[in-house]
């Protein structure tokens, strides 16, 4: 799932070579934000404390990122797949299915499986 590829915790076993060069390319698409996200921050010293303990991997900064963006992502996948019956249209705590295919009532996405573990899905 993307959140998971985004965040470095996809079980992917596929191609070895094709993961490493995934993972790279995140590593420096992730290092760009994290030095635009240092040089435009107020405080740099917090930017560095919350971020750097991840080395060049950056998962916290993935996980931030993730949780910032996920609703867009999925907007962008699902909401100009009109007709398609690829996901399921359900909501989390107890609503109905999703409206318009794109997100929940409460403006959240039916993807409230991203922090299950992939093997328990």
């Amino acid at each position: 799932d993307i959140g998971d590829i985004i965040r470095g915790k996809d079980l992917y076993l596929g191609n070895k070579k094709e993961r490493a060069r995934l993972e790279e390319n995140l590593k420096n698409i992730f290092a760009n934000i994290y030095k635009e996200l240092s040089r435009k921050h107020k405080n740099g010293t917090e930017i560095k404390s919350r971020y750097e303990k991840d080395g060049q991997n950056f998962y916290q900064l993935r996980e931030d990122w993730w949780d910032a963006n996920r609703l867009d992502v999925w907007k962008a996948i699902t909401c100009s797949a009109e007709g398609y019956q690829y996901f399921r249209q359900t909501c989390s705590k107890g609503q109905r299915g999703t409206q318009g295919k794109c997100q929940c009532i409460d403006q959240t996405v039916p993807t409230y499986f991203d922090y299950v573990p992939q093997y328990l899905r």
